[in-house]
């Protein structure tokens, strides 16, 4: 066992030794070097959406609620109206800030086990034309699932209103191909799909939209229009950015391309989902979610109470075993969720299978 516990988790998660090394330097924010490594960053996050030509990659200190609190601060206007679709705590979380910055917020509302209806968001904009915006979570991380991406955006373009989507437990292993999805802003973070550590947010925008959001922003350190205007002055970010952060994620850019792509790390991730899922069936826990709708990206499986088990026992066996899971995020069932991503393959998901066997043998016999 490693030093450092194996995070099954989404995000923080577990990181490539590289990754880790490329924070070990530091840098001058206003040095040449780091400029030219802001730069790699920016045209590498737009190469990974495919949105070089069409979107700008505007990078921001902070968590990826950072990111989403700055992209609805500047391009939702005094005057818009934003229309959340909703079946988890992100999408909740996007009607919160919108009403925190005093915007006109509607939402609409699923089953925290079933993906957004595109037939419904087409209704709604049809029966309210004061809609200017509509949000979309990609894969809501409160369960894994995966939302119509592709339908919705179609939708969304064809009714002539813009879209943002938070991709933040997406980007980077599921497809997003700005190319030829319209979709308005992405959001993300560096500690997620792309396998970097906390602490940088970015959005990658259609730049007729950051051009119209000048002055928008009701935050001087939130405001993506000015903080995209000073990077492409001089390269520069406007407040003193984490630079370990930004060399750490370059890196993994780096390795991402290395290991092909999305596509590739796509794959990775749906075997680690497959090794899991068939070794926690074999051990008695079942998928809350239909395998249907289910992203390779975060599982959420129920707690058996009529065994015994409880979260809080559970969660500390596994994690003196050198195994960190997450608690559950529903609010219909007790729950507990074990991410599939990060720098990690099948067979650190067969040795978490042991532990979970060893740990349910114990729990049980006690």
């Amino acid at each position: 066992m490693s030093e450092s516990p194996i995070l099954l988790t989404p995000g923080p998660l577990t990181t490539s030794i590289e990754t880790r090394r490329a924070m070990l330097r530091d840098w001058g924010s206003r040095d040449p070097a780091f400029i030219a490594l802001t730069a790699e960053l920016r045209a590498r996050l737009l190469a990974v959406a495919r949105g070089e030509g069409t979107h700008v990659a505007v990078p921001l200190q902070g968590s990826g609620t950072f990111i989403v609190e700055a992209a609805i601060a500047t391009l939702i206007g005094p005057t818009d109206k934003l229309l959340v679709l909703i079946n988890g705590a992100y999408g909740e979380r996007m009607v919160t800030i919108g009403k925190r910055m005093g915007r006109a917020v509607e939402a609409i509302r699923w089953a925290e086990d079933r993906p957004v209806e595109p037939a419904r968001v087409a209704e709604a904009l049809r029966a309210d034309p004061s809609i200017t915006h509509v949000a979309l979570v990609h894969c809501e991380t409160t369960t894994g699932i995966l939302n119509p991406l592709e339908d919705v955006a179609a939708i969304v373009a064809g009714a002539g209103r813009a879209l943002l989507l938070d991709a933040m437990s997406s980007f980077g292993a599921l497809p997003i191909d700005l190319s030829t999805t319209p979709v308005t802003a992405v959001l993300a973070s560096s500690n997620k799909c792309l396998e970097g550590v906390p602490g940088l947010g970015f959005a990658l925008v259609e730049p007729p939209a950051l051009e119209r959001a000048k002055g928008v922003s009701p935050s001087l350190s939130f405001d993506l229009h000015a903080q995209w205007k000073g990077f492409e002055a001089d390269g520069q970010w406007r407040f003193t950015p984490p630079v370990q952060v930004v060399a750490a994620l370059v890196e993994a850019l780096r390795l991402l391309e290395t290991e092909g792509g999305p596509k590739a790390r796509h794959a990775r991730y749906s075997d680690n989902f497959r090794t899991l899922l068939a070794g926690m069936r074999r051990l008695g826990f079942e998928l809350f979610l239909d395998e249907a709708v289910q992203a390779p990206i975060i599982a959420t499986f129920h707690l058996p109470a009529d065994r015994g088990l409880a979260f809080r026992p559970f969660y500390e066996a596994l994690a003196a075993r050198g195994f960190l899971i997450y608690p559950g995020k529903l609010t219909q069932a007790e729950t507990f969720r074990i991410g599939c991503i990060g720098a990690l393959d099948r067979h650190d998901f067969e040795r978490l299978l042991e532990a979970v066997a060893e740990t349910v043998r114990v729990l049980e016999a006690a």
